[in-house]
């Protein structure tokens, strides 16, 4: 069942996705060479209980029923996502995608922001510009009286028209009182098809793209995808509430990218 917010819904849901935003910031003013992901996740968790929010990530379980161990998931590399935070620093030229949910006043937020560690290559550089391009192209689908499968179609045309590939077994969703609910938002499909997109629909769109192939493994932590190829992978993601007959995005970059220019 898809749950339609009212606006009352949705204010909470943009206080709680902005609460992610200021969180993803906090980190994103730390992360370079040297710093570990597991630094990144005490920054996060201080940072969202310090708010009054509680880290939805933290204990959250997969479908083993085994919780997640850290209050964001930072995916490193060729790591598609739930990367666990780790004691191993960071490197110049990598990227890490940081993961970030947060629930506050009963509502969820939801938000990803790929961030270069450092100097990173051209390729790169690149491949975080096609994935970033799509997430927003992404949105601009998201149009009352259109349906979840026009998202996905623009998502995927303009990833694979520049060569990327998408991420399959791995989609964005609605979210509310819980992070996840109906309906699922592939990054792939087909023009008038899926759900209808209604006022009040609030969803997480979320590209998962890679340089190369898409298929992915699961490391034996149970947790961590990785590419099977070795190829770089780059994860955006925003939280929309689609209401008053238009498209807000609940959480936000600006101060990330802010940061990111400084540089």
């Amino acid at each position: 069942m898809i749950f339609l917010k009212t606006e009352d819904e949705i204010d909470l849901m943009r206080a709680a996705n902005q609460l992610v935003a200021k969180t993803l910031t906090e980190v994103g003013k730390i992360v370079t060479p040297g710093v570990t992901t597991r630094q990144l996740d005490k920054v996060a968790e201080e940072f969202i209980r310090d708010h009054g929010g509680i880290p939805t990530f933290l204990g959250f379980p997969n479908p083993s029923g085994e919780p997640f161990p850290a209050s964001i998931c930072t995916s490193v590399n060729g790591q598609v996502v739930h990367g666990i935070p780790s004691d191993e620093p960071l490197k110049d030229g990598d990227i890490v995608s940081v993961d970030c949910g947060a629930l506050l006043d009963g509502f969820n937020g939801d938000s990803c922001y790929t961030f270069r560690v450092g100097e990173v290559s051209e390729e790169t550089n690149r491949l975080l510009k096609v994935t970033k391009e799509a997430l927003y192209l992404g949105i601009e689908a998201a149009r009352v009286g259109r349906r979840i499968g026009d998202i996905g179609y623009a998502v995927q045309q303009h990833v694979e028209s520049n060569g990327y590939g998408v991420v399959r077994e791995f989609v964005g969703h609605g979210i509310g009182r819980d992070m996840h609910e109906e309906p699922q938002v592939p990054n792939y499909g087909k023009r008038g098809d899926g759900k209808m997109i209604k006022n009040g629909l609030c969803i997480a769109i979320e590209p998962m793209i890679v340089s190369g192939s898409p298929q992915i493994w699961m490391l034996p932590d149970k947790w961590t995808i990785v590419t099977r190829d070795g190829g770089m992978a780059a994860h955006y993601e925003h939280t929309i509430a689609v209401h008053q007959g238009k498209t807000e995005i609940l959480s936000s970059f600006e101060e990330i990218e802010k940061i990111e220019n400084q540089y």
